[in-house]
């Protein structure tokens, strides 16, 4: 991603420590947090220093780097979030990966690759759904600060920017924690034209026909296809279908958790 005009990621592995934005302080202050062991890392994800099921996955994994015991690294960092499933993923892939006498900084940046390459996937395909002259909603942040790069939601937008296409987006402002905030952040980061709306004017722009689309991310997929995401998003679903919306949402394959049934047993 864009930060003052080069490219960043938003958390990354370095001098023996993890390196983080500290997304408390956007979009007023671009400060870095460092993570120096697996309690720092644990602190990050639980008082939303990193946010956004991926990257907290990733940070997750690199926490186990900085923990001194595999097991306990792992039960301390599954008390951090419940409702993420790539921080599952992430800890059972770390554990198996180690387990199996690999070595633990090399498995979580193998991780973080393949979270990366996910993305940016996402995009690439996604990108087709943005035509010309396109307007997009979405809801909460899923860019590249929730992902380390890209984007999941995102990421669909940032390719088809970067191919020369012509949007706008309206970005609901995702109150109580204003996540919002961060989207319009990035996208002014990247150029991209957008406005930040509060979250109940969405279904008014919607009814008026100044919406084509609605992209979010997620935090967890049954394996149904329920959806848990930030709250807010199923009314903008409910909207969306009410005025025959396109309603996507943009997801790797670490956010599915095939060990549920229903967004019923989804743990908020």
């Amino acid at each position: 991603m864009l930060v003052d005009g080069e490219e960043r990621k938003s958390l990354w592995f370095e001098e023996n420590a993890l390196h983080m934005i500290d997304q408390r302080k956007l979009p007023f202050e671009y400060e870095i947090f460092v993570a120096r062991n697996v309690e720092e890392v644990a602190f990050a994800i639980e008082n939303m220093v990193v946010r956004g099921a991926p990257a907290i996955g990733v940070a997750a994994a690199y926490g186990v780097v900085l923990g001194k015991d595999l097991d306990e690294s792992i039960e301390r960092l599954k008390r951090t979030r419940p409702t993420a499933n790539d921080l599952f993923y992430a800890l059972d892939y770390m554990k198996n990966e180690v387990e199996n006498g690999r070595d633990a900084l090399n498995a979580a940046m193998d991780y973080e690759k393949r979270i990366l390459r996910s993305c940016k996937k996402i995009g690439e395909y996604g990108e087709k759904l943005i035509e010309d002259g396109a307007s997009i909603l979405t809801h909460c942040n899923a860019g590249a600060l929730a992902t380390i790069d890209y984007g999941t939601a995102l990421a669909p937008l940032r390719e088809a920017h970067r191919r020369g296409k012509k949007f706008f987006v309206y970005v609901d402002e995702t109150r109580p924690r204003m996540q919002g905030a961060l989207t319009a952040w990035e996208l002014k980061q990247e150029g991209i034209d957008y406005c930040l709306i509060a979250d109940n004017a969405a279904g008014y722009y919607m009814s008026k026909g100044d919406i084509d689309l609605v992209i979010v991310g997620a935090d967890r997929i049954a394996s149904n296809g329920d959806v848990a995401n930030k709250i807010g998003t199923y009314e903008k679903a409910v909207i969306a279908k009410e005025n025959n919306i396109p309603f996507y949402v943009a997801a790797p394959a670490s956010t599915i958790d095939r060990s549920i049934k229903s967004g019923m047993e989804i743990v908020i």
